[in-house]
């Protein structure tokens, strides 16, 4: 019985202005900046991620849902969540 394929994903480096996270070959830019929620996280909150689908990314301990696309073009995805927390 063969097992299920496992999508991976690893967090690379962590810096005070944000991290790096690996799918595959590719390397992505997440800055606290336009992904706040992060920025508070510990780094083994950071690292605990999970990759169930290729565009759907999820950190259990912060309960933090991303779609992949998101983090290679934030641009396009303009509506920024604050973290818990805070205020308008």
């Amino acid at each position: 019985m063969p097992g299920s394929a496992t999508l991976e994903a690893e967090v690379t480096q962590v810096s005070r202005h944000g991290f790096w996270l690996l799918l595959g070959d590719e390397e992505l830019n997440v800055p606290f900046a336009q992904f706040p929620w992060f920025k508070q996280a510990t780094i083994e909150q950071l690292s605990d991620v999970q990759r169930p689908t290729v565009n759907h990314l999820y950190w259990p301990q912060l309960d933090v849902d991303l779609a992949v696309e998101s983090l290679r073009d934030p641009a396009a995805f303009p509506l920024v969540s604050r973290p818990s927390g805070t205020l308008a």
